[in-house]
């Protein structure tokens, strides 16, 4: 694959791994060679999920009613108040951790 979108094969391993992000160009080439849309390839379309994406968990399936109810108060914070609450759930963290 590396060598055909005209890269390294370290840096593809890298981009692979997650490790970095590909330029636009390389992103580009990637499509081509995947017969892939951008769209496609960035998960923004839904007539094909992609194979290897897994489904995103529903959030009343795997989180707790009490992050759930903390996620909506805190969407409702200004922006000071939201550095407050992270800093005590940092804080809280320490202390559990």
């Amino acid at each position: 694959m590396a060598e055909r979108i005209g890269i390294a094969t370290e840096v593809y391993g890298r981009l692979e791994r997650g490790n970095m992000l590909p330029s636009v160009p390389t992103f580009r080439k990637l499509c081509a060679v995947l017969s892939l849309s951008a769209d496609e390839a960035l998960g923004l379309t839904t007539e094909n999920p992609l194979p290897w994406t897994p489904p995103a968990p529903s959030p009343e399936v795997s989180e707790p009613a009490e992050l759930r109810r903390l996620l909506r108060r805190a969407r409702q914070l200004d922006r000071n108040s939201l550095r407050v609450l992270s800093l005590v759930a940092a804080h809280l963290g320490q202390k559990n951790g």
